[in-house]
């Protein structure tokens, strides 16, 4: 069975999730545990069940399902502990790479990060602090290079992006690629990819 047709329903399930977390994230400017932890559940049940244990297996199966969960959690975990994340975006990201695996998650993650970068220039445009950001930023990054502690280069009055709408967005751009054997999925993790 192709890989497509394999795993439409973890495709599905996640298009559902990936819909509530960003609705979700916009209402209440958090993705709660309630659709990260059963899409996690279901994708690692899942891929048990139609893909078995074996990580060389298509469809995807267990231990590819959690190497994904892994792919997306572990280094949004490390964001959130440093409190550049919140801690549904990174359970987001677990639940997108249980269900699709570690190379949908890390285009995903691309693909997300990318466009939270887009709405955060929209965003300092629109409330005119981008020369005062950019400021904090390097100031931010200057210190972290003397390997001194840097302060928060937010404070608390800095606006916000919705990242679990911009990872949701990502991740369906994704779906959407596969969906058409796109060029950059093909590119990825074709032939020549990884």
């Amino acid at each position: 069975m192709p890989p497509l047709q394999a795993e439409m329903w973890a495709y599905g399930v996640l298009l559902v999730v990936l819909v509530a977390a960003a609705i979700d994230d916009v209402c209440t400017r958090k993705i709660h545990n309630w659709i990260t932890y059963p899409a996690v559940l279901a994708g690692l049940i899942g891929h048990c069940c139609f893909g078995g244990f074996d990580l060389h297996r298509q469809p995807l199966g267990l231990s590819g399902s959690l190497i994904g969960l892994l792919v997306g959690f572990g280094p949004m975990f490390i964001a959130w502990r440093a409190g550049g994340v919140g801690g549904g975006d990174a359970k987001l990201m677990a639940a997108v790479g249980a269900l699709a695996g570690w190379e949908f998650t890390l285009a995903s993650l691309f693909y997300g990060f990318a466009i939270a970068g887009v709405m955060a220039v929209f965003v300092m445009l629109r409330h005119r602090i981008m020369r005062r950001t950019l400021g904090r930023v390097w100031r931010f990054v200057m210190q972290l290079m003397m390997r001194t502690k840097p302060g928060d280069p937010g404070q608390a009055d800095s606006p916000t992006i919705a990242l679990g709408l911009a990872l949701a967005i990502g991740a369906t751009l994704e779906l959407v690629d596969i969906a058409f054997g796109g060029p950059v999925t093909s590119r990825l993790f074709g032939a020549g990819g990884w």
